[in-house]
């Protein structure tokens, strides 16, 4: 568990309270760039000490701590400001230069205060964390207007934290790829949506998409409104976004260039004062999404289709047996038909999804509607059940194992039940390591105590010993019946990175 995660537990937070600072997290290193400084973020423990729980460095600028202060508590010269700040309420700066390892700076703590609980009973926002700003002022230079800008955004935005009016609850959840930062490039927008301030990245972003003039002094609707006439799939939230008005995503599309935009709405208590718009080009990663759309819309295609076909060759097979006038033969046939049918199942499951992983549970579920058909066959009446859960699984473990339970529950249908009623009970556990299954009939057990070598079981331990590098072993207990059991290990998905989880049973 993160540092973050067990200070918040050990004071038994709110889910609110965490949410508020997942959130916030989000932003955290737009917070170091725009500040041109080091920030940490510091969690109450359950003793009243401050650890800190996140440190994030400038991404311009030379950072003031080598080594992270993450799960060690404030120093004694930084503890007076920041339990002040988190008492009060109120941005606590320092009055002098502190030191850091012979380096002057300037350090202010900022509460980090959540709003009321939306529903709750609570009248009043609360602190729950404080943030401490580390600015190097040993460079003595003149900083540009860029810096400027950027270090009156990062106020405004601390100002908004310290009343709990950011994070937005309203903001657009995190891209995974391609989320416009700072250095990629800023406007600062006035409370009509003119542009103050663009950064050179920002300028250079919009000359990509047309826009040849100066963007500063103009409307940025007005400009987007330019750029995209004639268009006719324009974002439906952009107008809110290049207004500042909500705390949006949108992108603009001129040819092949594509410029992602999030606006940041900025505030003083209820009142709009402006807004920050974050532009970024991601050309390159909306067409290397594109091609990976268009990658796993034709491997689903691919998926449909060999099960289509392999259940066109069942349905042959099966014709086949039905005018097989040799019992022997028509029983072979319908064996094949059965095994190329669990196949086809695992394909269905692979072409609905986006992935290469399957539910198994829902796969399996499916393969037992072939056991009504097995036991019609052979004048046996079968009660299956299945408890616990394979989880979710790669196609590479799905279709050998699909393959082989299927061999392995109409055997249990098919030879230990022959012409009776009875159960056959499929237990599945996984863990980390190991899933097991195990298949448990109460039919008539094994001949003389010995498993047979017919082709069933050559296919089931060709499957399970060669391509899972599992064990399978036989049991026919003093009771009656047949156990069954097949261990699968899981460390090959662990050494190839594929990642597969655990369906835990509703």
């Amino acid at each position: 568990m993160s540092v973050i995660g067990s200070l918040l537990e050990e004071r038994d937070a709110s889910p609110f309270d965490v949410e508020w600072l997942t959130m916030l997290l989000r932003d955290w290193q737009l917070l170091a760039d725009l500040a041109v400084a080091d920030v940490v973020l510091w969690v109450p423990d359950a003793e009243g000490e401050f650890v800190a729980a996140s440190h994030a460095r400038p991404s311009g600028a030379v950072t003031l701590f080598y080594r992270d202060f993450v799960g060690q508590k404030v120093r004694q010269e930084w503890r007076g400001q920041i339990t002040q700040a988190f008492e009060t309420r109120t941005v606590s700066e320092s009055a002098d230069p502190a030191w850091f390892e012979e380096t002057p700076t300037r350090v202010r703590a900022v509460p980090v205060v959540r709003p009321a609980r939306p529903g709750s009973d609570e009248t009043e926002a609360s602190a729950i964390a404080v943030i401490s700003i580390h600015t190097n002022l040993s460079e003595n230079r003149l900083p540009s207007r860029q810096e400027v800008t950027f270090h009156a955004c990062a106020d405004e935005l601390f100002a908004m934290i310290s009343l709990g009016s950011f994070p937005d609850l309203d903001a657009a959840p995190e891209p995974k790829r391609g989320a416009p930062r700072a250095s990629d490039g800023l406007i600062r927008l006035d409370v009509d949506g003119g542009v103050l301030f663009a950064s050179p990245n920002a300028l250079s972003a919009f000359n990509r998409i047309g826009f040849r003039d100066e963007l500063e002094g103009e409307s940025l609707s007005e400009v987007t409104t330019r750029v995209l006439t004639g268009r006719i799939n324009v974002d439906e939230s952009l107008p809110l976004v290049v207004t500042g008005r909500a705390p949006w995503r949108a992108d603009i599309e001129s040819g092949r260039v594509t410029i992602a935009l999030r606006a940041i709405p900025l505030r003083r208590g209820s009142e709009r004062t402006g807004a920050i718009v974050l532009c970024r080009d991601v050309s390159e990663l909306r067409n290397q999404e594109r091609e990976l759309m268009t990658k796993d819309a034709t491997i689903r295609e691919i998926h449909h289709r060999v099960k289509n076909n392999l259940q066109t060759v069942a349905s042959l097979l099966r014709i086949q047996a039905r005018r097989s006038k040799s019992d022997e033969a028509k029983d072979a046939l319908t064996q094949a038909m059965r095994r190329v049918a669990s196949i086809a199942v695992v394909h269905d499951t692979l072409s609905e999804g986006l992935n290469q992983n399957v539910n198994f549970d829902d796969v399996f579920e499916r393969v037992l509607g072939l056991v009504a058909e097995v036991a019609a066959m052979h004048g046996t009446t079968a009660h299956p059940s299945f408890t616990g859960s394979f989880g979710s699984l790669p196609s590479t473990y799905a279709t050998p194992l699909s393959l082989a339970l299927t061999e392995l529950v109409t055997n249990a249908v098919e030879h230990g039940l022959a012409g009776r009623e009875g159960t056959v009970i499929i237990e599945a556990h996984r863990d980390d390591e190991t899933l097991s299954v195990t298949i448990t009939d109460n039919g008539a057990g094994l001949t003389n105590g010995e498993v047979s070598e017919g082709l069933g079981t050559q296919i089931v331990r060709t499957l399970i010993e060669g391509e899972l590098s599992g064990t399978i072993d036989w049991q026919s207990p003093a009771s009656g019946g047949t156990v069954v059991t097949v261990r699968i290990p899981l460390r090959f998905m662990k050494e190839t990175g594929i990642t597969a989880i655990a369906v835990t049973p509703v």
